[in-house]
């Protein structure tokens, strides 16, 4: 993303953060429309005339005007529930490019996927790959599903976004999976035509990816030994991008290595890429409230977004780099950055030197992935509004919440219980 002071203010894809924040209530996300195309692009030009199909990976950033960017340039998507693929239908995307993965399927989601002709399931175990074909059964159909499976390899990211080890609920043992490709073959209602795998997010080196890579391509020749063929196979996402200045691994470098990996193989190449397409694409932008000091001398910046709006740093203890709205003459301070939120645990940035004061605005940087989607009513706070930079203009894409959409229908059991 294109983020620059100019005249001592802050600005986002040229639009200057200070001025729209007076037409708009803080807290709220802001998003790139051409960041998020530059990062598609550097994808779809690197896999050129390769079979292969991206799938945005729904999950990172599911609002519908941005399902609807991919939607219109032709991605497909990877989904992890039935409300999502519901997102996709709203927003125009191809049901037929739709895998769906994720360990806890239900019938009802299973029964709503085959109805709208997705491309595949991605089965994580033995039992659902029973399920489905019962399901698809009793409705006359047969299902199109790839068996994923866990390779065992460590990707070295955080260990709540790791899903390529043994201890992890995801995907189908290593030793285990050939067997079930050859009982599959016995079933009457599922044709598996694929095979899919995905180690975990926020990965910043190449090795993980290649040695995941090469033991899937190990098995693969194994199942053509045994008879039995794949239309694709589905190499999952994972790439992460630099929140601190870390070293990291370029989109071209990644798509280069896995191609040279199975460019001896007819089959389509998937790829689930989420937050590389969106995560530096979109920004926080949050209000100082109050400015406070204790009597150790630690300094709190006290903002008017918390963990409700973002929960990554909490949750993962993870970094986003924070930026001041505006260039301001006055000596910097080491905060912790802090939301309203009644938890310790309520920090959006720790030990951060700023100059900046209370009214002032600042901006959480690389908020487009993971960001909106993970926000709650939390302390009964309102989700805040999420906005899109397009052809120089700022378009709402989703208002801000009220005190009354977040009550629901509850005031109407209110006198019922």
């Amino acid at each position: 993303m294109t983020i620059q002071y100019n005249n001592n203010s802050l600005y986002f894809d040229d639009i200057d953060i200070s001025k729209i924040s007076n037409e708009i209530k803080t807290p709220y996300y802001l998003y790139s429309e051409t960041t998020i195309l530059k990062n598609l692009e550097s994808y779809t030009s690197q896999l050129g005339e390769l079979n292969s199909l991206i799938c945005y990976s729904v999950k990172a950033n599911s609002n519908l005007s941005i399902l609807s960017l991919f939607a219109k340039n032709n991605t497909g998507f990877d989904i992890v529930s039935g409300g999502e693929l519901e997102r996709v239908i709203h927003a125009g995307g191809d049901t037929n490019k739709v895998v769906f993965s994720g360990v806890g399927k239900t019938d009802d989601e299973i029964r709503f996927a085959l109805k709208n002709n997705i491309l595949c399931f991605n089965v994580e175990s033995t039992g659902e790959l029973y399920r489905i074909n019962k399901v698809a059964e009793s409705m006359g159909l047969v299902a199109e599903v790839s068996l994923r499976v866990n390779p065992e390899i460590d990707p070295k990211t955080h260990p709540y976004i790791t899903t390529g080890l043994s201890e992890n609920k995801f995907g189908i043992s290593h030793d285990e999976i050939l067997q079930l490709f050859i009982s599959a073959k016995e079933l009457t209602s599922v044709n598996v035509c694929g095979i899919d795998y995905h180690i975990g997010s926020q990965i910043l080196e190449l090795k993980p990816f290649v040695d995941s890579a090469k033991k899937v391509k190990s098995l693969v020749d194994k199942l053509h030994q045994n008879g039995i063929t794949l239309n694709h196979v589905d190499i999952g996402g994972g790439l992460g991008i630099s929140y601190n200045n870390e070293a990291t691994i370029t989109r071209k470098e990644y798509v280069k290595e896995l191609i040279d990996i199975f460019k001896d193989y007819e089959f389509k190449i998937i790829l689930e890429p989420g937050r590389s397409l969106v995560g530096d694409a979109g920004i926080l932008v949050t209000k100082v409230v109050e400015i406070k000091s204790n009597s150790i001398g630690k300094n709190f910046l006290v903002v008017d977004a918390g963990m409700n709006d973002l929960l990554r740093p909490p949750l993962y203890n993870a970094y986003h780099d924070i930026l001041e709205s505006k260039v301001i003459n006055k000596k910097s301070v080491m905060y912790d950055v802090v939301g309203p939120i009644c938890e310790t645990a309520d920090f959006l940035g720790k030990e951060r030197q700023l100059k900046t004061d209370i009214g002032e605005l600042i901006i959480i940087k690389d908020t487009g992935a993971y960001g909106f989607v993970l926000s709650s009513n939390y302390n009964s706070r309102p989700k805040c509004g999420e906005y899109i930079i397009k052809n120089g203009t700022v378009k709402c894409i989703r208002s801000r919440e009220e005190l009354t959409d977040i009550f629901g229908d509850e005031k109407e059991h209110l006198n019922t219980t």
